[in-house]
């Protein structure tokens, strides 16, 4: 699935970097815990957080994550904008809880990593 169908189904705003859009994900991965991010591999798949700040885009940095998808209707600042454009992150603003975001996704054929 492609950023622009996830943004919809989410009632999200996409942010950040748009070398991304073509890309198809197939699994995702829910966490506020970074540490828990550090350990997983991240090929064709979306992080979805609660997690708005810039320590987020550094770990999706070093995780290698393309997408973040922030839930609870929280708002990325100007620097963390500018972290993910310069790391190639896309991130996807999101009004729905993670449990919401996790479960919309799900029924449309997202798998988990685990």
């Amino acid at each position: 699935m492609k950023i622009k169908e996830i943004a919809k189904l989410l009632d999200g705003r996409i942010l950040g970097c748009q070398d991304n859009f073509e890309m198809e994900f197939h699994k995702a991965f829910s966490s506020d815990l970074m540490s828990d991010v550090l350990k997983v591999s991240f090929d064709d798949t979306l992080l979805i957080t609660g997690l708005c700040n810039n320590q987020t885009m550094r770990t999706a940095d070093m995780a290698d994550v393309s997408v973040v998808i922030i839930g609870r209707d929280k708002r990325a600042d100007e620097e963390m904008l500018s972290l993910a454009e310069d790391s190639g992150i896309t991130i996807i603003e999101s009004p729905y809880s993670l449990f919401k975001i996790s479960g919309i996704l799900f029924s449309v054929g997202i798998k988990p990593l685990y």
